[in-house]
């Protein structure tokens, strides 16, 4: 069963980068068959905001709404994929998920929609 696992700093000063890796155990992220590595967020109070995905053949898809800030990218050999989100503000303030799914899912309710998903991490933007 494939396994991920988020990691990066939990507090961000606005206007600066925010990196942060997954991790995959269990499965290839470039060799599994058409999955959708995926990147999530929620915000204090708010539901899921699905934020981007990186396809196994290393296509990437962005949500409109975040796509000038973003960046996915991937490293084989550690089987890892990464986010980038630039220009932050208190507005990014959110607990970030990452997750893999056979589809590509642009609206997400539950984490559950996914086949398996991070336990999160949580990232504060502040001064």
């Amino acid at each position: 069963q494939v396994q991920l696992q988020e990691s990066g700093p939990g507090l961000v000063k606005p206007s600066q980068t925010l990196s942060l890796t997954c991790t995959v155990s269990g499965g290839s992220i470039t060799t599994l068959t058409s999955y959708y590595w995926t990147w999530v967020r929620q915000p204090p109070g708010k539901g899921l905001e699905w934020m981007g995905a990186i396809h196994t053949t290393g296509a990437t898809y962005y949500s409109p709404s975040l796509k000038s800030r973003t960046a996915l990218s991937r490293d084989p050999s550690k089987n890892q994929f990464t986010l980038q989100l630039s220009s932050v503000t208190p507005e990014d303030t959110a607990v970030y998920y990452c997750a893999s799914s056979p589809r590509l899912l642009r609206s997400v309710r539950s984490l559950t929609d996914f086949t398996s998903w991070g336990q999160g991490t949580q990232v504060t933007v502040s001064s």
